[in-house]
């Protein structure tokens, strides 16, 4: 095994890390190491010195049972023991066939078809290729344009890239997948400059509606014979978790059922707990055509995603020689079922859901009493998923530069954080925002010592300003 200086070396000489400036990294010295993370406890991570980090993130929106469960590494080497691998292609094995009907029966409405993916791009881009295949298989093959919100993301793959709505993202990887179209967030905060002075957020029914509305205008420009699809999160991560304003995805349902546009609600991070519901859907009372979903199913002691689809969408491939031509090598592997079996057991036996729903509320008012901070403009999110936006003039809500942002957001904050023992997110895809997601059982001692930690950096970066 490498020893603290072998590691950095390997890392910095073999390492491609995913997202990463590495020139950050360039240079001796332990301001320039790379962070290694060498172990996971409860709620905590620990680097390779020993240090103790809170887990403010959950890993990326994953780690929902927190770290170092030994039942779910049991049910890992339990099934590797009995059968390692088996792909989906035309065979079965029990652990898939178990965790679909789980799954099935948590899924809101009739989403009983599980298609089972490695991760949440997967997911995505399997859930696009269905809407095309299906709206083929049905008589309106002119049907395969599809419509997200502007500052979403959906993923790295050229068909979910193609559907993220992050200019920043995808100009390096162009020409993408054709035919994706954006429409405005539910960024209630910002809703003056989204509705150009139209309204500004005091009414966010109102701000709903008009932003529900238009997706209809887009379908209506685009035609509807050719929209196959809308993309939503239940609540939108980048930018800074925006949930849905009041009646927002009952409107986009009347709309998409009268222009026969399926809905997909993209849960790669909302499902499985993060809202204190199994599905974000059911948290906002909305029923989708289709469910993407991944990070929590297994709280990432393996990779696994799944689309959940309606027994409508699956019809047209229910008999004869109809096949949905599409599949992944890793997609329901054994093992990371036999994991995300385990831990849906968990939830039930621990009662995961019941417990956020019932801390939810502590962990908002532990957070906003970060409004008092002058850097501090809104804190907003839904269950255990919060973002807090920084700004540099509460009054008029002006947001830092594209060279503040690199100097305050990237040189100090992020690092700060980090360095005071709290492991979150700061990003500014959008405007300036720290995204928090902790494991979900955490409680209010996790809560204060977030707030603690996030208060203390925050009153330096004021000062930087």
């Amino acid at each position: 095994m490498l020893d603290d200086t072998q590691l950095q070396r390997a890392a910095k000489d073999h390492l491609w890390m995913h997202f990463t400036q590495h020139g950050r990294y360039v240079g001796d010295g332990p301001d320039h190491d790379v962070p290694v993370i060498v172990r996971g406890e409860g709620v905590y991570l620990y680097d390779s010195h020993g240090k103790r980090y809170l887990d403010g993130l959950a890993g990326l929106f994953v780690s929902q049972l927190g770290h170092g469960r030994r039942d779910l590494a049991e049910a890992a080497a339990k099934q590797a023991e009995t059968l390692a691998f088996m792909p989906l292609w035309s065979y079965a094995h029990p652990a898939a066939i178990e965790l679909a009907d789980k799954v099935a029966g948590y899924a809101p409405g009739d989403l009983n078809r599980v298609f089972f993916t490695s991760g949440g791009g997967e997911a995505v881009e399997s859930a696009w290729k269905l809407a095309k295949n299906y709206f083929k298989l049905t008589g309106k093959p002119m049907k395969h344009k599809v419509i997200s919100r502007a500052i979403a993301y959906h993923g790295t793959t050229q068909g979910a890239l193609s559907i993220t709505g992050l200019p920043g993202l995808k100009a390096q990887f162009e020409p993408l997948v054709p035919s994706t179209f954006r429409v405005p967030n539910t960024n209630v905060y910002r809703a003056d400059d989204i509705t150009g002075g139209l309204l500004d957020g005091s009414d966010p029914e109102a701000f709903g509606r008009w932003a529900a509305d238009q997706i209809e205008v887009a379908i209506l420009n685009e035609g509807a014979e050719t929209v196959a699809a809308v993309f939503l999160e239940p609540v939108q991560n980048a930018g800074g978790c925006f949930p849905p304003p009041p009646g927002y995805f009952q409107r986009v349902r009347e709309i998409c059922d009268r222009h026969d546009v399926l809905l997909v609600s993209d849960e790669v991070i909302c499902a499985y707990g993060r809202l204190g519901e199994m599905f974000g859907a059911t948290r906002f009372g909305y029923q989708p055509d289709i469910i993407t979903s991944a990070k929590g199913l297994t709280s990432g002691y393996a990779p696994l995603g799944a689309m959940v689809a309606s027994d409508r969408l699956f019809e047209p491939f229910s008999t004869g020689s109809s096949m949905f031509a599409h599949g992944y090598t890793f997609g329901g592997h054994p093992v990371a079922s036999a994991i995300g079996l385990k831990n849906m057991q968990i939830f039930e036996d621990e009662g995961v859901l019941d417990h956020v729903q019932a801390n939810a509320p502590a962990f908002r008012a532990t957070l906003e009493r970060l409004l008092d901070l002058p850097i501090v403009g809104d804190v907003r999110g839904e269950g255990f998923f919060y973002g807090i936006e920084l700004v540099k003039d509460k009054g008029t809500k002006e947001t830092f530069t594209h060279d503040e942002c690199d100097r305050i957001l990237y040189g100090f904050v992020s690092k700060a954080l980090y360095d005071a023992g709290l492991y979150c997110r700061a990003d500014d895809r959008g405007d300036p925002v720290i995204q928090l997601s902790p494991p979900l059982v955490s409680t209010q001692e996790h809560f204060d010592e977030m707030e603690q930690i996030l208060r203390t950096v925050l009153d330096k970066a004021w000062s930087l300003i």
